[in-house]
């Protein structure tokens, strides 16, 4: 009887094993191995470019220095210190690193592989997460996303009403503590929906929708009125039990932490607006497919804009076809601070450059696109005083092209560089080009 038992338990965990050992093998597979930059030792003088500064005019054929990680000197025909690296980059252009706003890069790997999607806690009210404890800095996406200019992500959890806090990291990093350029960068929330939805595959009334969605926001205002009765109570007593919940939520009410909210119908938004003003909070609205109708509230309340994926097809069947192009335009008119975000999603991010090249098409200034992407995004993440444009004092992350960067057929990003590191830039998809194109040859 004891041998069938144990017999028994022998099957059970060699079975177990089986499951459990092609998930090892998976993530292992989707991890990248191209080895991290070296911390910038010497001087590396870029020679001759043309500068695209961002936050001032382009300077063309002009020298650029950076030691030890930060610009030292922009100017023509500086002297090299000794022991510099000299890189002639005349013909080339030198752009500020681009800046990826509200992404899930290195929390989602492959869709249809549960084991590699870490995006979201279990629970509605979840502000004590943090999206560093999940990133993971070997994903295979990392590679390919910064290969096109894009060196700096802002990494966000997401799924319930308070999803938590984002980080921002920089894309090249031997661990997500040393690739870290802000530990918490906001709180996340995902405003509840206003609208009903009408689908055949609804099976809710639209009096049972309209009740489940007035009680979600309800408990909205419940859990910031009670995180707001714990700051006042820590501010006047730092004695009293801790709450992990509402402790990471203090830094929201000092406006230290923006307030992210994922909000697209023109009734979130408004509410949100409301929401803002009635707990003052310095918030972000993401997505925001009909802020344009609020562009005034938006730009009075001095809430910003984090476009979502505006490469799309129109909301509803009576919105112009063009809609979504134009929002770029729409928002700048109107005053209101915007950034682009690519999407969102892992592997859509790595097309943000032509996202903001296409919004040119569509009537919104070269120098706005690119700051859009660059400067407006540092600002919105309140890096502005290290990150978005080519400044002396500023981080050493930028990136050489030998086209224009926001430019599909012609960018070709030849030279990275993050806090001065020099980063690879080959990626899965080079190496299976590579190789499919020998096929071709053969």
């Amino acid at each position: 009887m004891k041998r069938t038992k144990i017999r028994n338990l022998q099957i059970a965990f060699c079975a177990a094993l089986l499951f459990v050992a092609p998930l090892f093998v998976a993530t292992a597979a989707i991890a990248h191995d191209y080895v991290p930059g070296a911390v910038q030792k010497s001087p590396i003088l870029l020679k001759g470019g043309d500068l695209y500064t961002v936050s001032g005019d382009i300077l063309r054929k002009t020298d650029l220095l950076f030691e030890n990680g930060r610009i030292t000197q922009i100017g023509r025909n500086i002297a090299a210190p000794s022991g510099s690296e000299k890189i002639d980059v005349s013909g080339k252009r030198v752009y500020p690193g681009l800046i990826l706003v509200h992404s899930t890069l290195g929390l989602t790997e492959v869709g249809a592989v549960r084991a590699t999607r870490d995006m979201s806690e279990v629970g509605d009210i979840t502000p004590e997460v943090s999206a560093h404890i999940a990133y993971n800095p070997d994903s295979e996406i990392i590679p390919t996303i910064r290969s096109n200019g894009i060196t700096t992500a802002q990494v966000a959890p997401n799924g319930n009403i308070i999803s938590g806090r984002s980080c921002l990291i920089n894309l090249d990093g031997w661990t997500k503590e040393d690739a870290s350029e802000k530990m918490y960068s906001a709180m996340h929330v995902n405003w509840p929906s206003s609208s009903v939805i009408t689908a055949w595959w609804m099976d809710k009334t639209a009096e049972e929708q309209k009740k489940e969605n007035a009680k979600k926001l309800k408990r909205l205002h419940d859990v910031f009125e009670d995180a707001r009765a714990y700051y006042m109570a820590r501010q006047a007593n730092r004695e009293i039990k801790e709450d992990l919940r509402w402790e990471a939520m203090l830094p929201v009410f000092s406006k230290e932490m923006p307030v992210f909210v994922e909000a697209n119908d023109y009734r979130q938004i408004k509410q949100a607006i409301k929401f803002a003003e009635d707990f003052d909070l310095k918030m972000v609205i993401t997505g925001g497919d009909e802020a344009w109708k609020l562009a005034s509230s938006l730009k009075k309340a001095k809430i910003s804009v984090a476009l979502g994926f505006v490469q799309a097809t129109p909301r509803y069947e009576d919105d112009d076809y063009d809609l979504a192009y134009r929002l770029p335009k729409l928002l700048s008119d109107a005053g209101v601070k915007f950034c682009l975000t690519g999407g969102g999603r892992s592997w859509y991010t790595r097309n943000l450059p032509f996202q903001a090249g296409q919004a040119v098409a569509f009537g919104l200034s070269k120098a706005e696109a690119l700051r859009s992407v660059t400067l407006s995004a540092a600002e919105i993440l309140g890096v502005e005083a290290d990150l978005g444009s080519l400044e002396v004092g500023k981080k050493a992350t930028l990136v050489v092209s030998d086209g224009d960067i926001l430019d599909q057929l012609t960018n070709k990003v030849v030279y990275e560089f993050i806090e001065g590191r020099k980063v690879d830039l080959n990626n899965r998809h080079k190496e299976l080009y590579a190789k499919y194109k020998e096929k071709n040859i053969q």
